[in-house]
């Protein structure tokens, strides 16, 4: 019995991984050992890297509440206990929108919880 090889089956997993490598430079978009090294790294770069988003939005709206609530003379942290305090249930992404977008708005949700 002749030995089976699997062609259609491997054939199919390398062209979806030089499919998926095809941007990349060099032997990286045409050779499968590097373009499946590639392919990996890059997808356990990005699963890291939305991790790491989510964190870093997080730190951009609470810079901005930070920046927006001084120029109402409060502390980011006083705001974000007195908001907690008057159960006031916006979250900082949306509270950062409404401090760039409409800051009258925000000037007022700042002096009802002063």
């Amino acid at each position: 019995m002749p030995r089976a090889k699997g062609g259609p089956k491997t054939r199919r997993r390398r062209k979806g991984i030089l499919k998926q490598a095809s941007s990349y430079r060099g032997g990286r978009s045409r050779l499968i050992r590097t373009a499946t090294e590639a392919v990996r790294r890059a997808m356990r770069t990005a699963t890291r890297h939305r991790k790491l988003r989510k964190r870093d939005f997080r730190s951009l709206w609470i810079t901005r509440l930070g920046i927006a609530a001084r120029e109402h003379g409060i502390s980011y942290s006083q705001l974000m206990g007195r908001f907690a305090k008057a159960k006031i249930g916006l979250n900082r992404k949306m509270l950062s929108e409404l401090a760039i977008h409409n800051p009258k708005g925000f000037g007022e949700l700042v002096q009802s919880v002063k």
